[in-house]
């Protein structure tokens, strides 16, 4: 089972415009989509279209109009009560697949919604392969939230616990990193040279983003997968790093595809795939998300069947 906590769920307003993005000015649109999201919302609903067992763990408020958006979904979900509603997040994508997104902060946390919500992590996690943790925090979280799931995941569940995935950025990643060595990180190469304090090239080569992650890997995180955008990911783990690029595909709206990467890469682990079979799903799953409008998550039968080219590095 793949367990996903989602601490700031989002309702994903999506519109497509007919003509590139024109600020300041009244612009038709073509199309426009709603779907309940939020990065471990999203990797879940990639995992149960797949058949995988899943569970999604957010703090939701009674009659929170999100709730019924996540219900039409039939994703299982252990709801933990706040007050508060779900923030909702616009994203505008032009003709060209260009994205401009606006993210709202989220509901606060209290202390006591804190505890209840670490509480039902561990909770779910009892017989779990993996637990994702993944999304922004909001506010009254801390950017010390996620280090905090992980003590209280493997403090109450010992060998038990499941391989934990992270994916967030800024602070909540940098502690994450520094105080709880999870067995996976996901960031893109711009959140991976932050981790580390290093300036890196938009078109930097593989061997130099390798090299940034060594810094990390697997001292302080047992592996990364580093998303590079239409240029495809790259694995690192203890035992090796590989690359690979992205098959063709017409680019609907890239909301999601890191999501839907991270799912890949879960699914492929449960098959029991080598590092390799997991980067090439990672980015067949990435690449299906990038094709499809909104926040839709990708089914086994939309993903590409072009290649997807997967090299060692040395």
């Amino acid at each position: 089972m793949i367990v996903t906590l989602t601490a700031n769920p989002s309702l994903d307003r999506a519109i497509l415009l007919e003509e590139p993005l024109r600020p300041g000015e009244v612009q038709a649109a073509s199309s426009s989509r709603e779907d309940p999201g939020g990065k471990g919302i999203n990797v879940a609903r990639v995992a149960a279209v797949a058949g995988i067992d899943t569970l999604a763990v957010l703090p939701l408020a009674d009659g929170d109009p999100f709730d019924a958006a996540l219900r039409a979904t039939g994703l299982p979900a252990r709801r933990v009560p706040i007050t508060g509603h779900v923030r909702a997040n616009l994203t505008i994508t032009d003709p060209a697949g260009t994205t401009t997104k606006l993210n709202l902060p989220g509901a606060a946390l209290r202390a006591t919604d804190r505890s209840a919500l670490i509480a039902a992590v561990v909770a779910a996690s009892e017989g779990a392969a993996w637990l994702a943790l993944a999304g922004s925090l909001p506010p009254g979280a801390g950017d010390d939230f996620y280090v905090d799931v992980i003590a209280a995941v493997r403090g109450a569940l010992g060998d038990r616990a499941p391989r934990i995935a992270v994916d967030t950025s800024g602070a909540a990643l940098t502690a994450v990193v520094a105080e709880a060595r999870p067995d996976l990180i996901k960031p893109n190469d711009e959140e991976l040279a932050e981790l580390v304090g290093s300036d890196i090239d938009p078109d930097a080569a593989p061997d130099e983003i390798q090299r940034i992650a060594r810094e990390l890997v697997p001292a302080r995180a047992a592996a990364a997968l580093v998303t590079l955008g239409a240029r495809g990911a790259l694995l690192v783990d203890a035992d090796g790093a590989w690359v690979g690029t992205p098959p063709p595909i017409t680019v609907a709206s890239t909301v999601g595809a890191g999501d839907s990467s991270l799912a890949g890469y879960l699914l492929a682990s449960l098959e029991g795939a080598a590092p390799p079979a997991r980067l090439e799903k990672a980015i067949r799953y990435g690449s299906a998300a990038a094709a499809l409008a909104g926040t839709q998550p990708p089914r086994p039968d939309d993903l590409p069947t072009g290649e997807v080219a997967v090299r060692t590095l040395t």
